[in-house]
């Protein structure tokens, strides 16, 4: 990777003394199990600062002891990130769990570098390599006869003299969705600014882990492979440009309209554009994206509930649709009708389930797009003390092909789509982003 670290301490971070039970168990349901074999997530959060507090004196003396100080509370309030999953090797034995012991803690580094900060924080195509030497890996996991246990969650702290600093998160994807990883970041921002304390399935889960047994899934996500050889570009979408996108379906009578569908419908219909020409019109292509179901379950979990609580939705086209003269508008019909037809199915937002991963498997080798993320998720919104964040990245999104989606840092009611592509593709995209934007909106 062209963008070296040192390392300057590495640590492991325990919740509050005394503040925990000795053991506390979080059950890995069929929701949790879905993401076994999924990379794990990785994140950075770009922060700048002041000349005279992005010294390696404040850094190593202040901010980093504050860090540690609020990450230890924080994970008083989210116990399991501090524990590891649990993975059974008996045969027929128990189910794997999610399990925090007494002494269990979250490996976290302290490192400088001299990459360029303002490159790394910026929208322009930049090299997806150059990002890891930000995020730290999980620890390897710990085997014996009976079981495999793996770390949750591990943390970086990248200090760039006299510019900034970055945050690097990885999560185990079984552990916990975006949503928790979200509350979790926001939680510790929020006591390490305050320096207080916050306030304190059925038989799908069988299922699947059979399925998990039948298939000898890993418990422990697939390393990163280098070279990446892909570029990661931000696209801004302003506040009036999303109104006047959703302006354009109500008047087709698409349903469902929402900041979600205009956004990805868009990049759908972008990356059809962008495929050439080898690909043939009758060819059926996918765009994927998960629901979260905490308020839809009967009963409903609580808000709060920790842990994965989504459901994949799939949205299907054919290729010549997606690209075609009227393709924004048929993209957006069909992640509109899958919504209705998935999330807001009579029989229940899990209807089906049982034959999800049949329906997954006839999706290997054909046409796929994905987002990870949310209009609803303000990572801009986090600030440890220091003042918002320069820039957000989901480094996850280089392998699988998905993009990125989050509120946008600059620009009030705007959104920020993250993607990662071969140079080449990257750069006919762009155009074709830039084209079609232009095509529907006149700017």
């Amino acid at each position: 990777m062209a963008a070296a670290t040192t390392i300057l301490e590495e640590c492991e971070i325990n919740p509050p003394a005394g503040s925990s039970p000795p053991e506390f168990v979080v059950p890995i349901v069929f929701f949790d199990m879905v993401w076994y074999d999924f990379a794990a997530n990785q994140s950075v959060l770009f922060f700048d600062l002041t000349a005279a507090c992005s010294t390696k004196p404040y850094f190593l003396e202040t901010l980093v002891p504050d860090l540690k100080s609020s990450l230890s509370l924080t994970l008083g309030e989210f116990l399991p990130l501090a524990g590891k999953i649990v993975h059974p090797l008996t045969p027929g034995g128990d189910k794997p769990i999610l399990r925090y012991q007494s002494g269990d803690s979250v490996s976290f580094n302290v490192c400088e570098s001299g990459a360029d900060f303002s490159e790394l924080a910026g929208n322009h195509p930049r090299n997806c390599d150059d990002f890891y030497a930000f995020v730290p890996n999980l620890p390897p996991a710990k085997r014996s006869e009976k079981s495999i246990c793996c770390a949750v969650l591990a943390l970086q702290v990248t200090l760039f003299p006299g510019h900034g600093f970055c945050i690097g998160f990885v999560t185990h994807h079984a552990a916990a969705d975006a949503s928790t990883v979200v509350s979790f970041i926001q939680t510790w921002a929020l006591i390490n600014k305050t320096k207080k304390n916050t306030t304190n399935i059925n038989g799908l889960d069988s299922l699947y882990w059979d399925l998990i047994l039948k298939l000898s899934c890993s418990v422990e996500p697939p390393p990163v492979k280098f070279p990446i050889d892909k570029l990661r570009s931000t696209f801004v979408l302003k506040k009036e440009q999303i109104e006047k996108l959703k302006g354009l379906l109500v008047a087709a009578n698409c349903p469902r309209v929402s900041t979600f569908t205009a956004a990805c419908a868009l990049v759908w219909v972008c990356s059809a554009k962008s495929a050439g020409d080898d690909v043939a019109d009758d060819e059926p292509e996918f765009f994927g994206f998960v629901a979260d179901c905490r308020g839809r379950l009967k009963p409903p979990v609580p808000a709060n509930y920790f842990g994965n609580c989504v459901v994949l939705v799939l949205a299907e086209l054919k290729h010549g649709q997606a690209k075609g003269p009227n393709g924004f508008v048929m993209a957006a019909k069909a992640i509109g009708d899958a919504i209705v037809e998935n999330v807001y199915n009579e029989n229940g937002i899990l209807f089906g389930a049982e034959k999800w991963p049949e329906k997954y498997d006839e999706l290997i080798g054909k046409r796929q797009y994905g987002v990870a993320g949310s209009p609803r998720f303000d990572f801009y919104a986090v600030d440890y003390g220091w003042g918002k964040p320069k820039k957000f990245e989901a480094l996850f999104v280089d392998g699988n092909g998905s993009i990125s989606l989050n509120k946008a840092r600059d620009c009030e009611g705007g959104l920020e789509i993250g993607l990662s592509k071969p140079k080449l593709q990257m750069d006919v995209l762009s155009t074709v982003f830039s084209q079609v934007l232009h095509e529907f909106l006149g700017n």
